[in-house]
């Protein structure tokens, strides 16, 4: 018969294993020094011969980093290899081969003279959960997967082809490195004639995460460590003409006049004025515009002009186009001149995330005492792409004075570190599910 004293103590025995395991899961970090040293390392690669960062997709610094990436990803003990589309995919297995993987990831290319964050970031964040997650001998229930998307920047071209959205067309524009798209899937170990082999599925992921720095100063200013993305916005275009008359600048009265400028330039302050006048973090643009007549003598009797309207529902976006429409009638009247509107249909549909992720992210920010908000994102990212195959997720860090796409783009260690631990809970708490 076992002593009643030996059974107590084995009891409390398991239960001080068994509270050491749960606390070693739930405060595990990152590292916050290997992430910026790896950035650090990873900016040497590209760099031009005026001294400039050039690792644009398919130039020799892109293929060079992606070599040193992969070697990082091999010595972390993924299973990686280059798909035909020239995306890098490593693999981890987990507990229940059944299960859906949980992907990660961003990109690696870069803007011309870009900065060392604006993808590198996302993408050395999920390397790391990796690291973190071996060194404490954590093997997931769900496969994991590392995704490191191609040519981002030349318009999601790794995940499109991933979701079968990359048209064929596609494949004869060139790139920023020179090389037509064609020729870069093949510089970068990929073959474009078999990229229907990796065209993904709905469902084949259980989540694809992305983490990157917010490209605004909305965190910065508010002293905010993450943001949770609600959604990517959809964005709609068109072209406006304004019609008034030509005449000669000198003779013509100003009382008598058809100035398309003088309506053109009405018509930009009401686009302003009818967006500010809607809650919420729609943005409407003029971006373009142009007086084909461009002389100084001579009253514009013609004006070409761009609006671009973005905002996570489609619905307020027409709305407030409808809104500009009705603005514009008024100043046609007034002016004596006609506008005309032509919708490009080049637009992008709002890509909404998982609320479940959401509300796994805020879980995670919470449980790590990390400051969050709730927004939107203007700016487009592979993980819309990924929306078509399973639940999505992303996160924003700051981004020093909101710059980005610029060499001087800067998110602190600290920054990316509390970013980067958001995204490790988050996977732990997906991983439960």
């Amino acid at each position: 018969m076992k002593s009643p004293l030996l059974s107590i103590f084995f009891l409390l025995f398991v239960n001080s294993v068994l509270a050491q395991v749960s606390f070693s899961t739930d405060q595990i970090r990152v590292n916050e020094q290997r992430i910026e040293q790896r950035i650090q390392e990873f900016a040497k690669f590209g760099i031009n011969e005026k001294g400039e960062p050039f690792r644009v997709a398919y130039s020799q610094g892109d293929i060079e980093g992606r070599a040193y990436f992969m070697d990082l990803m091999k010595k972390a003990g993924l299973e990686v290899h280059i798909d035909y589309a020239g995306n890098i995919i490593g693999k981890k297995a987990g507990k229940d081969p059944s299960k859906k993987p949980i992907a990660f990831g961003s990109h690696l290319d870069m803007v011309p003279k870009g900065g060392n964050y604006d993808g590198t970031f996302g993408s050395f964040t999920a390397l790391e959960i990796i690291e973190v997650l071996n060194e404490h001998n954590i093997i997931t229930n769900h496969p994991l997967e590392v995704l490191i998307f191609q040519n981002e920047e030349g318009g999601l071209v790794g995940s499109q082809a991933m979701t079968g959205n990359l048209k064929k067309e596609a494949l004869s524009q060139k790139s920023a490195s020179g090389l037509t798209i064609e020729e870069g899937i093949r510089a970068i170990g990929g073959n474009p004639e078999r990229l229907d082999e990796v065209i993904r599925k709905k469902g084949d992921l259980a989540a694809f995460l992305e983490i990157h720095i917010e490209q605004s100063k909305v965190l910065e200013s508010q002293g905010i460590d993450v943001a949770i993305i609600e959604g990517i916005v959809g964005i709609e275009d068109w072209d406006i003409t304004v019609t008034g008359m030509a005449n000669h600048a000198g003779s013509t009265p100003m009382n008598d006049r058809q100035d398309a400028l003088i309506a053109a330039s009405k018509l930009v302050l009401a686009v302003n004025e009818v967006v500010n006048s809607y809650d919420g973090a729609q943005v409407g643009s003029v971006g373009k515009i142009s007086v084909p007549s461009g002389a100084p003598n001579i009253i514009p009797g013609k004006v070409e002009m761009s609006l671009q309207m973005r905002d996570i529902s489609t619905e307020k976006i027409m709305k407030m186009y409808a809104d500009i429409e009705k603005r514009a009638e008024e100043i046609a009247k007034e002016t004596h001149t006609e506008i005309g509107f032509k919708n490009l249909n080049l637009g992008t549909t709002p890509t909404i995330a998982s609320k479940e992720i959401q509300d796994k992210m805020i879980q995670a920010a919470e449980s790590l005492d990390i400051s969050y908000i709730k927004m939107q994102s203007g700016a487009g990212h592979d993980v819309q792409e990924m929306a078509l195959l399973g639940p999505i997720g992303l996160v924003f860090i700051p981004s020093k004075d909101g710059i980005s796409h610029n060499s001087s783009e800067y998110s602190s260690p600290s920054q990316m570190a509390k970013g980067a631990d958001v995204m490790l809970r988050t996977v732990l708490l997906l991983d439960e599910g």
